[in-house]
């Protein structure tokens, strides 16, 4: 009876080791320097990322803070700094004006899907799709993600195209996959 109960608490004490162990990998993920922990949200973690400090400033403009800090679920695909300069020259701070806060709303909820949609699973729905999978935003319009040389490509309704380079950015409400380009609605 002692050497099972010896057994179970070894068990138990392996198991909660190896659940302690894996909650460092997660705070591993950095992204633009700074460590992205699981435990926080979405704005919480975003704030902290030297890459994407015009996504941040863009997201306070469209009032946009509080949703991402809700509950979510959220999948974000998030545009780097670099994303935004590659913008025709003065269409983010056209954007950032406060008469263009629908058309910068518009533009950040393209980025933004309902439900928490990882690597794999946006994986499997470009196979089950055949090569390709739509995915609804919360804008109201569709994104269409392929796989290209193991990465995952998503396509907007211009026919403009982005890589995510970082996927799989855990957030408590959600998840962020980090891209090179800035998707636009029509």
């Amino acid at each position: 009876m002692t050497s099972r109960i010896s057994a179970h608490l070894a068990a138990a004490g392996l198991s909660l080791a190896l659940s302690a162990a894996a909650l460092p990998a997660l705070a591993q993920v950095t992204v633009g320097g700074a460590p992205m922990f699981p435990t926080k949200d979405i704005i919480d973690n975003a704030v902290n990322s030297k890459d994407h400090t015009t996504l941040v400033a863009a997201v306070k403009a469209a009032g946009l803070v509080e949703t991402l800090k809700g509950p979510g679920p959220f999948t974000v695909f998030a545009p780097t700094n670099a994303a935004f300069a590659a913008l025709p020259a003065g269409t983010v701070d056209n954007l950032l004006k406060p008469e263009n806060k629908a058309a910068l709303t518009k533009v950040l909820t393209y980025h933004v899907v309902a439900g928490k949609w990882d690597a794999a699973a946006i994986s499997k729905m470009i196979a089950d799709g055949k090569g390709s999978a739509s995915i609804k935003t919360v804008a109201g319009n569709t994104l269409t993600a392929k796989a290209s040389g193991g990465k995952v490509m998503l396509t907007d309704e211009k026919g403009g195209s982005a890589t995510v380079t970082i996927p799989d950015v855990y957030q408590s409400n959600g998840v962020i996959h980090v891209i090179n380009k800035v998707l636009l609605p029509n």
